[in-house]
């Protein structure tokens, strides 16, 4: 695991937690209208997850199993990372249960899962495509447009 990204993903959590009840929560309220907060709250919380991962070794088996080189993450890493920010949102909910002036909500859980439901696809969609599928890519529209012209 990277042991930054760890301890910046443990300070975040237990962030999260500690400023439950503190005094800028009912500062923010005013302006956090439908708790829409809850969404980039959770989305940087599974960035920073999904970043304590270690990266993708390359297999050298077989070329075309092989993992994306120039993909930082595993995909299976990001679901891992949404489970545990979920369980941090549901965690955090029941918390609130026990603060005084607060209350926990379905409403917060849901939109803790859309910030990291957006997070996962964002990251999803702009990793980087490895050099060995942009090639493939490359030499099957050769392949194609010789097969044409044939």
């Amino acid at each position: 695991m990277n042991i930054f990204f760890s301890f910046l993903s443990a300070a975040y959590i237990a962030g999260i937690f500690l400023l439950a009840d503190s005094p800028m929560v009912s500062d923010v309220t005013p302006f956090n209208l439908y708790s829409i907060l809850h969404i980039p709250l959770y989305g940087i919380l599974t960035l920073l997850l999904i970043l304590s991962f270690p990266p993708q070794r390359k297999r050298f088996i077989n070329p075309s199993n092989s993992i994306n080189p120039s993909n930082p993450t595993n995909p299976s890493n990001h679901f891992i990372a949404g489970i545990i920010a979920l369980v941090v949102a549901i965690a955090d909910e029941i918390h609130q249960t026990y603060l005084p002036n607060r209350n926990a909500s379905v409403i917060d859980v849901l939109l803790d899962l859309v910030g990291i439901i957006c997070c996962i696809l964002l990251i999803r969609r702009f990793q980087p495509q490895s050099v060995f599928s942009r090639v493939k890519d490359f030499l099957r529209r050769i392949a194609y447009k010789k097969a044409i012209f044939y």
